[in-house]
């Protein structure tokens, strides 16, 4: 530095005075050398002669330092003088680097340079290495080769040598695993050998030190195995695990805690998932579905049952079918109905395959894998006035069982029996008129259609049922209760209703036959044609024939052909008198054209018969007149006044 040249030179500018362990270069402009003095001394400059650098310090190595020379100076093999050359300059190794350790101090020579600074050798502890890598060749080494230098230990570096990375040993804890990779082809610890790419597992617990051509991927967890939980691992390659065993690629297995307390996945191995143990109490069982052989191979397509108690795990490619299933308990009224998947012997007895049978109870009851529970089956408990429809699966009749409980057979079931949608309605509302207790949501039908269909018919009525099989009708009369056999339908009754009556209005079941009335208007022209509405009301009943029932039914609309019939004699009888004649003699007039006379007596008949169907009118009432058009109206009105005033007059 300036100080430090200011500090060495006296008064006189050409004498410097050099400090020991200092050095200056002087030039020679004579021969253009420069060359090195060091001190101390006191060095006086001739005028040929120049100060190019210094006074400098020179470089002093403390012991386990070293420093890096860049252009060394060539020395003798004594390492004592540099060799110069036949011009006075000290021969260089230009590029090239040098590594001095712990000396005395020297001076660095024109074209020397030091590369950092004085640097303390690296100390390599225990369980650590330095991976070295060769720059150049020298004694067995090859440019590029790389070694570990492992402590504990003191480098000492070369300039052949470079130092590419400080590699730190990992601990191996329990329960845990190294993940290695091979760099290169190579040795492992265990003297096997290893393909560049290829990985293993180091499960030694301790520090563990890489060699050189391996290197950490990472470090793999054991997975802990208990009682109640197994894994299930898949290997993606063919390979021998842990245990000896050869696995093939694709192929999957279970680690349970027979085995194992903890598992560490292999380098070939990938966990699938965690199966959970499957428990059966003493009242449970369960199918086992594609179960494995003594081999570890899927059965596919085979069926094991498990019965309880037992705990197992569930292997992989196995299923349970319909899962945990309890065991069948059959009270005495119960029973199962059971078939055969595949021929099964049970007892001495052989089923073939689709064989049904039944087994009753009580008992407990878990089928074997031959055999399917096609349904549980209980006594079906009927009243004296209750039945079903049951058919026979073996000749397909279907027959009502009526009056008492009744267990289905093998080869029975139960038969809906279809109604019409009008019935059905039907039905309903007569159910509801005879419930007083019936709720407004009964309007709709939720029938029972394996029941068989009942209707009580009411007091003085009749019911037509007939028979499509035996294609003949029977006739009920009330009060009566009607079950339906299974090819029995109701007869239903359309009837005109309504004032004047339009046909369809009244639907019904039931035949009434009464007495009762029915109500019409009739409109009938007079011969000076005035036109009338008349309301008549009819009184009517039915005679009955014991021996000749069906005969009321051979009318479908006894209501609507009586009332035409009616009406058609009225307008008639109407048609052949004057108005003022009807309005004096309306009611002789209509009950004699109605009931007729007796040829005999040649007085009016009390009834009016219809041998069609054994209908009797009895009685008919005039309840109005009325004139239809405004002329017949006027006359009408004049006519009443008229009888008032001749009434007025008597009196």
């Amino acid at each position: 530095s300036l100080q430090q040249r200011e500090s060495t030179m006296s008064r006189d500018p050409n004498v410097i005075r050099i400090k020991p362990y200092f050095y200056v270069h002087v030039l020679n402009n004579n021969t253009n050398v420069t060359r090195v003095e060091c001190g101390p001394q006191t060095y006086t400059r001739q005028d040929h002669e120049k100060i190019v650098n210094g006074p400098s310090k020179m470089v002093m190595i403390p012991p386990r330092h070293f420093c890096i020379i860049k252009n060394p100076v060539k020395k003798t093999e004594e390492e004592e003088t540099a060799i110069l050359d036949e011009s006075g300059n000290a021969r260089l190794s230009f590029g090239n680097e040098e590594i001095r350790f712990a000396q005395d101090p020297f001076p660095l020579y024109p074209g020397e340079q030091l590369r950092g600074s004085v640097n303390p050798l690296q100390v390599v502890n225990s369980d650590s290495a330095l991976r070295l890598r060769a720059v150049r060749d020298f004694d067995e080494k090859v440019a590029g080769d790389e070694w570990l230098f492992r402590g504990p230990g003191t480098y000492i570096p070369r300039v052949e040598v470079q130092v590419a990375q400080f590699i730190s040993s990992t601990v191996i804890k329990n329960n845990s695993a190294l993940r290695l990779r091979a760099r290169k082809q190579c040795t492992d610890c265990t003297d096997t050998k290893r393909q560049a790419g290829e990985e293993w597992l180091v499960r030694t617990a301790g520090a563990y030190l890489p060699n050189v051509d391996e290197e950490i991927v990472q470090t793999v967890s054991a997975k802990v195995l208990t009682e109640k939980k197994a894994l299930q691992i898949r290997a993606t390659k063919t390979f021998s695990d842990v245990f000896g065993k050869n696995r093939k690629a694709g192929q999957e297995w279970l680690v349970t805690l027979d085995e194992a307390e903890t598992h560490i996945c292999d380098v070939y191995e990938e966990i699938v998932g965690e199966v959970r143990i499957t428990t059966l109490t003493n009242r449970q069982f369960a199918v086992v579905l594609d179960p494995i052989d003594d081999d570890g191979n899927n059965r596919f397509g085979m069926k094991e049952l498990r019965k309880g108690p037992a705990s197992f795990f569930l292997q992989p490619g196995e299923r349970l079918e319909r899962g945990i299933q309890n065991v069948h308990i059959l009270a005495a009224e119960e029973a199962l109905l059971l078939r055969a998947r595949e021929a099964f012997t049970e007892g001495k007895t052989l089923h073939p395959p689709g064989d049904c049978w039944m087994i009753f109870g009580p008992c407990d009851y878990v089928p074997p894998v031959e055999v399917e529970i096609v349904e549980k089956r209980s006594y079906i408990p009927l009243d004296e006035n209750e039945g079903i429809y049951v058919r026979n699966l073996t000749t397909g009749k279907v027959r009502a069982h009526v009056g008492s409980s009744y267990m289905l057979k093998a080869n029975e079931e139960l038969w809906e029996k279809p109604l019409t949608p009008e019935i059905e309605s039907l039905l309903v509302k007569a159910s509801r008129s005879s419930s007083r207790t019936a709720s407004p949501s009964s309007g709709t039908s939720n029938r029972d259609k394996t029941r068989v269909v009942t209707y009580r018919a009411p007091h003085g009525s009749a019911v037509q049922v007939y028979d499509y099989k035996e294609k003949k009708a029977r006739v009920v009369f009330g009060p009566e209760l009607i079950m339906l056999g299974p090819e029995e339908m109701f007869t239903t009754i359309k009837l005109s209703g309504d004032t004047p009556k339009r046909e369809g209005v009244i639907k019904s079941l039931c035949l009434l036959l009464g007495p009762d009335f029915m109500t019409d208007i009739v409109i009938v022209e007079t011969s000076d044609h005035a036109r009338l509405s008349l309301k008549l009301a009819y009184n009517w009943y039915f005679e009955v024939d014991r021996e000749n029932r069906s005969q009321i039914f051979r009318v479908p609309d006894f209501v609507g052909d009586g009332c035409k019939a009616i009406a058609s004699r009225v307008r008639g009888a109407v048609a052949a008198v004057t108005f003022d004649q009807f309005h004096r003699n309306s009611s002789d007039i209509i009950i004699s054209a109605v009931f007729g006379l007796d040829p005999e007596t040649k007085e009016v008949r009390n009834r009016f018969f219809f041998s069609a169907n054994n209908l009797v009118i009895t009685n008919i009432d005039i309840q109005s007149v009325e004139p239809v058009d405004q002329r017949t109206r006027d006359a009408l009105q004049k006519s009443v006044q008229l009888a008032i005033e001749i009434t007025t007059s008597s009196q």
